[in-house]
């Protein structure tokens, strides 16, 4: 690769020292937002508490079984209508 350099300051290519201080302060920048947004978690988050946590958990899990039988279920019915439907004009 070849580095083609201009007279004017800020115009083509960057050196190697700016290019390294600018992945530097990125690094930085990016260490500062993981530990501000560790330090919210700690400080300023709201965490449910186990008791109520276990029962929304539960309600999820019911939910998720329901809707589940609901999808087989549609997926069952429809697939022998289209099976009937192909045995028909068949």
């Amino acid at each position: 690769m070849v580095e083609h350099w201009s007279p004017k300051p800020g115009v083509g290519s960057s050196s190697l020292s700016t290019r390294a201080i600018k992945n530097k302060i990125e690094m930085r920048l990016i260490i500062n937002y993981v530990r501000d947004s560790l330090e919210e978690l700690k400080n300023n988050v709201s965490w449910t508490n186990r008791s109520e946590l276990q029962r929304l958990v539960s309600v999820v899990l019911v939910f998720s079984v329901l809707f589940s039988l609901a999808i087989w279920g549609a997926d069952t019915i429809l697939s022998r209508i289209v099976k009937f439907y192909f045995e028909l004009i068949g």
